[in-house]
């Protein structure tokens, strides 16, 4: 394994090995055309695709707690068992490829009842006339141009928490090996973590303390209820990229915190909350990954234009991340991970080829001594 490239060297966390460090990101496919939250072909197509192309996690898209936690009334769930057993033979068939599977879980919180935004249709907010809901918050502060969200009392937020952790025992019965709980982005729980979005005066908002109180409780919850052996992922945001706002000072101390509540792995993003201006360019967010990681002690993926082997294995080499997520560039090459492979001087035989995909080794196109 020494001369292994570091993307393609096997990571474990607790009892789940990954045949390597190359992870399928979460992607909103916005395709559940029934709006019943159920996945269906689609889902199975699109991530048993990627399992195929040689990726070591395929994380499903943020799967909504409760209905109206959708983004768009075209997003998956996890709050039924329905949508239970719907993942099941799409969790099957991503293990038949040699990957492990992974679920987010989620809650849009204000920036829920939206349109899924598809080229050449509608953006902005559902009305309600058109099959939209009203969206809560943990503060009346609506995104801007989106409705006015209704501010949770305790005893939604409550409900919301056991929310997720009803989800995440689903997920488990589903046979997912791994559950990360989105608080990234701009949805609930980020809304809870930034002072921009959270303006409480409870014990759910003001200092530190209380914006991290719902994202904590949350991970309780969960963990209560996810198997010992299986490892808990959270994706921050690492930055509102806005003055006031959250920040990775923060993040990095979110994350120790986190590492004491059986957190294994933070999965670190940016922005999302407020509409900010963005430095965006290849490995915008890894500095970000990088200072969680080193603040924290804890194990952190990064993303964010990672898009070429190199600077996946560049990243991995100079410890600035233990695992990469790649977003866009999977959707444009699902069998990403095998181009790397070779790229990096990994021989088709020791690279995650299904043997159906043999004959077509990049091999024979890169120069590798095989």
């Amino acid at each position: 394994m020494a001369n292994t490239p570091k993307l393609f060297q096997p990571f474990t966390l607790r009892d789940v090995t990954f045949r390597n460090r190359v992870w399928l990101s979460p992607m909103c496919q916005y395709s559940v055309v029934k709006e019943d939250g159920v996945p269906f072909e689609w889902h199975l197509v699109h991530l048993g695709a990627r399992a195929a192309g040689g990726f070591g996690l395929v994380v499903a898209e943020a799967a909504a707690v409760t209905a109206d936690g959708r983004i768009s009334p075209q997003d998956v769930g996890i709050w039924n068992d329905a949508q239970r057993d719907a993942w099941r033979p799409i969790v099957d068939f991503i293990h038949g490829q040699g990957a492990k599977a992974g679920i987010q879980i989620a809650h849009a919180g204000r920036k829920a009842s939206t349109y899924r935004g598809f080229p050449g249709e509608p953006t902005g907010s559902v009305p309600l006339a058109e099959g939209g809901w009203a969206t809560v918050a943990p503060s009346p502060v609506p995104f801007e141009g989106y409705p006015e969200p209704h501010e949770l009392d305790k005893e939604q937020i409550g409900e919301i928490v056991q929310a997720f952790a009803d989800a995440a025992k689903r997920s488990d019965e589903a046979g997912f090996d791994v559950v990360e709980i989105h608080g990234a982005h701009g949805y609930l729980a980020h809304e809870f973590l930034s002072p921009l979005s959270n303006k409480r005066d409870d014990e759910y908002g003001g200092d530190f303390a209380g914006r991290t109180k719902f994202l904590l409780d949350t991970v309780d919850a969960v963990r209560r209820v996810w198997p010992e052996g299986k490892p808990l992922f959270v994706r921050i945001s690492g930055t509102d990229w806005t003055e006031g706002g959250w920040d990775v000072e923060q993040s990095g101390e979110l994350a120790t915190v986190l590492a004491e509540r059986g957190v294994d792995l933070v999965d670190v993003s940016s922005g999302g909350n407020v509409l900010a201006d963005i430095p965006v360019g290849p490995n915008y967010q890894v500095p970000l990954a990088t200072h969680v990681r080193k603040q924290s002690g804890l194990p952190v993926a990064a993303v964010g234009l990672i898009t070429e082997p190199e600077q996946a294995e560049a990243v991995l080499d100079g410890e600035e991340a233990d695992a990469v997520f790649i977003a866009r560039a999977a959707l444009r090459e699902p069998t990403w991970p095998l181009r790397a492979a070779a790229t990096l001087g990994v021989t088709w035989r020791d690279a995650p080829y299904p043997a159906q995909y043999a004959r077509g080794k990049w091999d024979d196109v890169i120069d590798v001594d095989a």
